[in-house]
């Protein structure tokens, strides 16, 4: 396998037709063994693109999506059939990998309802808005599950200017830990970030501009990472309780069974969800920004 190095994330290439998306490289999906946790209408807006850099005005706007979790991918078609031959290169450029990212409820942000934000590995962040709150919590809940059980260890940084702070790298490929390893490899991971963060020294007054953006880009990412770390154990540590024979292999499997049992049917046909959520939405203000 070969693999394609980013600034802060590392794609891993399957053995299958590949895809320029845009956002890196993709695995043209088959009927091969894929695990799909969850699928189902949602509204997408863009709000930062994986350089970091605010999403163009003209390309922000709010557009409906048939969204399919599958494996650390998150896949947005126009409909159901976007697994189709023959519309797979039209939708894959809107695919999303989401190994390492964090789901949370966009609490901040008032103009719709049941909306959540996903921030990725490579610093892209995105609103979804859901069909109500039920399937707000859902999504977040599968999202942070799939990528707590699966977002394989962090690289090394990236060689470059000690001076400057580097993010370590984070590769897409599935981790090698069973479930209960990777628990503890969390765990281990908030305490490092917990430590880091109490034995930091803020900058000397009169210190160089250069050294006071390194430590406040460094102290924004330690608290994110903690965050979400704290987030991944968390979730592994309630499934584990709730289903201590996940184990190994068998999490896979598991984890899209555990899924389909805790929901119910929820709102997958387009024009119901238009209605759920098109209802609510005009009596509130128009989003233009």
């Amino acid at each position: 396998n070969s693999s394609q190095e980013m600034p802060t994330s590392l794609s891993s290439m399957g053995s299958g037709s590949i895809i320029n998306s845009g956002k890196g490289f993709f695995d043209v999906p088959t009927s091969g063994p894929a695990i799909e946790y969850k699928k189902g209408y949602v509204m997408r807006k863009c709000c930062i693109e994986p350089n970091g850099k605010k999403t163009p005005l003209g390309k922000r706007g709010w557009k409906m999506f048939y969204c399919t979790l599958r494996d650390l991918v998150l896949y947005l078609h126009k409909d159901e059939h976007g697994f189709r031959k023959s519309q797979l290169s039209d939708n894959l450029h809107n695919a999303i990998r989401i190994h390492h990212s964090l789901a949370t409820k966009a609490t901040d942000y008032t103009k719709k309802q049941h909306v959540f934000r996903l921030v990725t590995a490579d610093q892209a962040e995105y609103l979804f808005q859901t069909s109500d709150s039920k399937e707000l919590q859902s999504w977040i809940d599968t999202i942070n599950f799939v990528c707590a059980s699966f977002s394989a260890q962090p690289l090394p940084s990236a060689v470059g200017s000690q001076k400057k702070f580097q993010r370590p790298l984070l590769p897409s490929s599935h981790t090698k830990l069973n479930l209960r390893e990777q628990l503890r490899d969390h765990e281990e991971m908030v305490q490092r970030l917990e430590l880091e963060l109490e034995t930091r020294h803020v900058p000397e007054r009169g210190a160089k501009t250069v050294s006071i953006q390194n430590y406040k880009e460094k102290d924004t990412y330690l608290h994110y990472e903690l965050k979400r770390y704290k987030m991944y154990a968390y979730l592994l540590r309630s499934r584990i309780s709730q289903h201590p024979e996940l184990e190994g292999t068998l999490v896979e499997s598991s984890i899209g069974e555990a899924m389909e049992c805790d929901e119910e049917e929820s709102t997958t046909n387009r024009y119901s969800y238009r209605a759920a959520i098109y209802s609510r939405d005009t009596l509130q203000q128009p989003d233009i920004g």
